[in-house]
């Protein structure tokens, strides 16, 4: 589903963001993305939706090589994917039924398909009484079940989510993992970039632990990565207590 063989990543100042990082994902996985700020985590997502090509090595997603799509191929590609971000990145001038609508529309879906298909997947996270709401009426975990029916309305094999929790309260939170467990369940395979230990213990999946552009730890479990007792876990950690009292400026 997803394999990275011995790819690196580097900028213009030379010093690697990723380095020969290996990595196989295979389908129906799920999968979080852990490490601290500068550990590659969002390096990685702009590479599997080929926002960046590698300087070394080779990416394979779904049996295609990234290398061999041509720029023409890139939308096509990508539409394969579904993504969710943490600011949600909604249409503001639209209600929330034209947010989800707009993802069919740019495959050229008809729009009879449009008109089935969106007041399902509205329902799917709870939002369908709803579908007239813009984006400023609805809180931030509605804001991000929005985006995350965009992302699924063209049924993706493949969803990443980069710290989809970021911007939300603690019960928001566990709502949107929640969901993307439910997703899971049904045979998507979800990627998850975050800082959030304590929702990664919880739900006790695979655990891929990145610093300064490696992978130090790929578990089954999060045991290694919550014991408190390495520097990756002890910064996180006291990332989220910051953030949960208002005094960390969050940014990756």
């Amino acid at each position: 589903m997803i394999k990275l063989e011995h790819v690196s990543k580097s900028y213009s100042a030379g010093i690697p963001a990723l380095n020969d990082v290996s990595l196989n994902i295979e389908e129906g996985e799920f999968v979080f993305i852990v490490g601290d700020s500068g550990s590659g985590k969002s390096t990685l997502i702009k590479l599997l939706l080929k926002e960046l090509e590698p300087t070394e090595g080779t990416i394979t997603i779904n049996g295609q090589k990234l290398n061999k799509i041509r720029r023409r191929q890139i939308p096509k590609f990508r539409r394969k994917i579904g993504v969710v971000f943490q600011d949600f990145r909604l249409l503001k001038d639209r209600n929330i039924y034209d947010n989800v609508a707009f993802a069919q529309k740019v495959i050229g879906e008809s729009t009879r398909s449009i008109k089935k298909n969106v007041p399902l997947m509205l329902s799917m996270v709870g939002l369908a009484a709803k579908y007239r709401s813009y984006p400023k009426q609805l809180s931030g975990g509605e804001q991000q079940r929005v985006a995350i029916a965009r992302a699924l309305i063209n049924k993706p094999k493949i969803l990443l989510a980069d710290e989809p929790t970021g911007n939300l309260d603690n019960n928001n939170a566990w709502e949107i993992m929640k969901l993307m467990e439910e997703i899971n369940n049904n045979g998507t395979t979800v990627v998850v970039v975050t800082h959030n230990l304590e929702i990664v213990k919880a739900m006790n999946k695979r655990v891929i632990t990145m610093q300064k552009g490696v992978i130090v730890d790929d578990s089954d479990t999060a045991s290694s990565i919550v014991t408190g007792d390495n520097a990756i876990s002890r910064s996180l950690t006291e990332r989220d207590v910051l953030k949960r009292e208002g005094d960390y400026d969050y940014e990756d």
